[in-house]
């Protein structure tokens, strides 16, 4: 096919939003062009216009998130993705057509794992002919099934996406490795292997585990075991203070739990520590190695949760009367050394940044997901982040990080805060094992 052919579908990288209450603002236009070649023909068709084609909508849930072992440990992924999609398609008309399921999923952590999104489409009663993906970009997951939903309406492959992650850690299996299925040597014991903690060690080059990736953060920016509690704390003593206050009402759907004694509603999140106090905290052994800064207490949960997000063409708003959150304006995912992987959201920031003409003073809120203390400070530090507006409801260390899941849950609580502070600009991002970081821009419409 000829670039003209393509042209069609190829409408230019616009900006996009997320669902809620105002009115639909001209955006400003920032594109991206498969080639050079299609490039300039678009530009000399359609000129880059300052009306954007697409916006992005979004009526964002998600579960409580369950702390690892907890109250959700027997639900699986594609259940929990069920409930917060059920409850994203609630917020809209009945008549609202889902085109396309896209949700983020790392662990497969039963036999339905490798079904996901398909499942969680079943599950929250979409149409048989809706189409699903299960995308794996580790801990960006879950921003990164927004991403590829943004890519599909750009192309005119649908109008309208479900997209989220979800993650059931508590179910992660014990595997047989090796050569077991093809006969085991006389002899030879088979080995049993952990594949959750198999998962968070990247084993190449040189299996490395994460929290060894956040010492090494610590050791090059200097960064003291006595500032990762201190920052550990604060995470809890707001997220406490979030909750106290309702900020997260709006987010979570309470998911139904059976128990002996008959039906059990989980409506509150159930990692966070609110006693937690800075001699608690001192008295951690260091997790990963003699003298080091990372403890159980200063890096995030083992955790189980989900989170969904409604996107949408600018068109398929109109037409059926949604009110958008925010809309997204740019986005970034980079590269960066798998040795110090948490430092991937300072260089997927500063890129989604450049793309956005935008500057890091233009945001007004900031999530930077907490993996560990030592990542997120060494990150705080190289971006010269105001610690005032970065995380100020609490982060992954007070409420937990379910992998896939986390970046639709940051998503989420994103474009709530934007309605309710009436901040103009926010910007999420997470580091990503293996090497990576991803982040994303929204505005408030």
């Amino acid at each position: 096919m000829s670039a003209f052919g393509l042209l069609p579908r190829l409408n230019c990288i616009h900006s996009f939003v997320c669902l809620d209450p105002t009115k639909n603002h001209g955006l400003q236009t920032s594109f991206h062009c498969l080639s050079k070649e299609v490039q300039q023909i678009k530009c000399s068709l359609f000129a880059v216009s300052h009306q954007p084609h697409h916006r992005l909508v979004s009526v964002p849930h998600r579960t409580p998130i369950g702390t690892f072992g907890g109250k959700m440990r027997s639900m699986s992924a594609s259940e929990l993705g069920g409930i917060a999609a059920k409850a994203a398609l609630a917020s809209l008309p009945k008549e609202f057509p889902v085109d396309s399921v896209i949700f983020g999923n790392v662990l497969q952590s039963d036999n339905a794992g490798p079904y996901l999104a398909r499942h969680v489409s079943h599950r929250a009663g979409l149409p048989v002919h809706v189409p699903a993906l299960t995308v794996n970009r580790l801990c960006g997951s879950g921003f990164q099934s927004v991403i590829n939903g943004v890519h599909e309406i750009q192309l005119g492959e649908s109008e309208i996406v479900l997209a989220g992650g979800a993650e059931n850690m508590s179910k992660a299996p014990y595997t047989l490795s090796g050569s077991s299925r093809w006969g085991q040597r006389y002899g030879i014991d088979p080995i049993l292997e952990d594949s959750l903690a198999a998962t968070l060690i990247d084993q190449y080059p040189n299996k490395t585990p994460m929290g060894i990736t956040a010492e090494n953060l610590a050791e090059k920016y200097g960064i003291s075991r006595e500032q990762c509690d201190e920052f550990a704390l604060l995470s809890q003593q707001r997220y406490a203070a979030a909750q106290q206050a309702g900020r997260f009402d709006a987010e979570i759907v309470p998911i139904e739990l059976k128990t002996k004694a008959g039906v059990e509603s989980l409506a509150l999140d159930e990692h966070p520590r609110p006693q937690t106090t800075a001699a608690t905290l001192a008295k951690l052994k260091p997790a990963f190695k003699p003298n080091g800064v990372t403890t159980a207490g200063n890096a995030s949960g083992i955790n189980d949760g989900a989170a969904a997000v409604i996107v949408a063409s600018e068109d398929a708003v109109k037409r059926h009367g949604l009110t958008p959150l925010a809309r997204i304006v740019s986005w970034q995912a980079v590269g960066v050394d798998p040795s110090i992987m948490g430092i991937g959201p300072v260089t997927a920031i500063q890129g989604a940044l450049k793309r956005a003409n935008l500057s890091l003073g233009d945001m007004e809120i900031v999530e930077v997901n907490e993996a560990f203390a030592a990542q997120y400070l060494a990150v705080e530090k190289e971006l010269g982040l105001d610690r005032a507006i970065t995380n100020a409801n609490g982060g992954g260390i007070a409420i937990g990080h379910p992998l896939a899941a986390s970046g639709a849950r940051i998503v989420a609580h994103l474009t709530h805060e934007l309605q309710r502070t009436r901040k103009k600009y926010a910007v999420g991002s997470a580091c990503i094992g293996g090497g990576q970081g991803i982040a994303m821009i929204f505005e408030r419409v």
